[in-house]
């Protein structure tokens, strides 16, 4: 089985890898604000969830993708400490935001940015103890590829974190989420960001996303083992992880 998000729209790789690009780079600016208020500051705490996951690991060095404005890998190098963290991203636009925040906490020296294709890293195999991601691996154009290339730059051994947004499954939250995604959400996100395409995207990008056990399948035919998942806030966003 393998699964790309033909459901969205029938982009070839390289159109939607600059489609998404594009939009990430118009709403920087507005990102984080949207993304604490529609979340009403909840993704904090699902953050903290997925970095407590590695600490008893005390990761050295660390791969955040799909990194966007930074706000995991700030928050991963104030909790665990490593030595070096990379961000890496395809949006220079978000990076930018993140590297503004990095400086001002005086974290330049742990956590440097990188622009990468995320289906196509440019690392060597084996290089990073740990891999994350927050809320970015739903606009991969091959989920199964992306998942493949951060196996390989992973240590045997390694560990892999991923919150990723989901749409609940139990009455009444399934669809008290529904109509909030479809009505609040993007009419919110078109008025602060300007921008009439990216929530209705991201709307659209949560629906499509593998869930739970088919999620699980997807993550060891990538390479990792010891796949796990727990659903947080009513299933509101999910928790993956897994070891190489």
């Amino acid at each position: 089985m393998t699964y790309q998000q033909e459901e969205i729209k029938p982009y070839h790789e390289g159109e939607k890898a600059s489609q998404v690009e594009q939009m990430f780079d118009g709403i920087a600016p507005s990102y984080d604000k949207l993304n604490h208020r529609l979340s009403w500051n909840i993704d904090r705490g699902w953050r903290k969830t997925a970095i407590r996951q590695l600490a008893p690991f005390r990761p050295q060095k660390m791969l955040d993708i799909a990194t966007g404005t930074g706000d995991f890998a700030i928050m991963a190098a104030q909790m665990l400490h490593p030595q070096t963290l990379v961000g890496a991203d395809i949006s220079e636009g978000m990076m930018a935001v993140g590297a503004g925040k990095v400086k001002a906490l005086g974290l330049q020296d742990i956590i440097s940015f990188a622009r990468e294709d995320c289906l196509n890293l440019s690392y060597d195999d084996n290089t990073f103890d740990a891999v994350t991601a927050a809320f970015g691996i739903r606009n991969f154009a091959s989920l199964d590829r992306g998942l493949s290339e951060m196996c390989r730059v992973m240590k045997h051994g390694g560990h892999l974190s991923i919150v990723e947004l989901t749409t609940p499954v139990r009455f009444p939250m399934k669809q008290l989420f529904w109509l909030y995604s479809h009505t609040v959400l993007p009419l919110y996100g078109r008025i602060v960001s300007k921008d009439k395409s990216a929530y209705t995207y991201l709307t659209k990008t949560i629906e499509a996303f593998p869930q739970g056990e088919r999620m699980m399948e997807i993550l060891r035919q990538a390479g990792f083992s010891e796949t796990a998942f727990r659903r947080l806030t009513f299933g509101i966003c999910t928790l993956y992880t897994a070891t190489k």
